[in-house]
C-alpha cells in the first residue's frame, strides 16, 4: 500500500493532472517491489527548481526533476517508511509538448523521480541503462508511448 501526494505551487497556469502523477509514481513502485511507504511529488516553477537545484545540488539553475529520497517516517502515520520527495518544473515538461504531450512528460518524469527515490541513478552508463530500461517497462505498463533518454 502507498500513499501518495502531488501538490502543486499555486498560481500555476495549468491544471497538474494528479491523478495521472500519482498513478506513474504508484506503477513504479509496484513495478520495483518497494515496501510500503508515502511520498510526495511537487510541480512547480522553473524558479523554485533553480533555488532548489542551487540549495541541493549546487547549481543554480533549473532542471526538470529532482529527488529528495526520505526514510522512517517523521510524523506518526500507518506508513513506517516516508520514500522521499519529487519536485517537477511544470514549465519544463510543458516545453516537451513539441515531443509528446505534457502530461506524458510529467508522468515521465514522476517515474524517473520515483525511481530515483528508489535508488537508481543514472551517473554510471550500466546503471543508466539499468534505470531507462525500467523506465521503458514502466511507461509501456502505464501506455505511454515517448523516448526515454539516450
Amino acid at each position: 500500500m502507498y500513499q501518495i501526494e502531488v501538490v502543486s505551487d499555486e498560481g500555476l497556469v495549468a491544471d497538474v493532472p494528479t491523478a495521472l502523477l500519482a498513478a506513474a509514481a504508484r506503477a513504479t513502485l509496484i513495478h520495483q517491489d518497494s515496501p510500503p511507504g508515502e511520498l510526495t511529488i511537487l510541480v512547480t516553477t522553473d524558479e523554485m527548481m533553480a533555488a532548489l537545484n542551487q540549495t541541493h545540488r549546487g547549481i543554480p539553475e533549473p532542471t526538470d526533476v529532482l529527488a529528495f529520497p526520505g526514510g522512517t517516517h517523521p510524523a506518526p502515520s500507518e506508513f513506517p517508511q516516508y520514500l522521499g520527495d519529487i519536485a517537477i518544473s511544470l514549465p519544463r515538461a510543458q516545453a516537451a509538448a513539441g515531443v509528446h504531450t505534457w502530461e506524458a512528460e510529467l508522468q515521465l518524469l514522476s517515474v524517473h523521480g520515483t525511481l530515483h527515490l528508489l535508488g537508481h541513478d543514472h551517473a554510471q552508463d550500466d546503471d543508466k541503462a539499468r534505470m531507462w530500461a525500467a523506465q521503458r517497462e514502466i511507461l509501456t505498463i502505464l501506455g505511454i508511448s515517448v523516448s526515454v533518454g539516450d
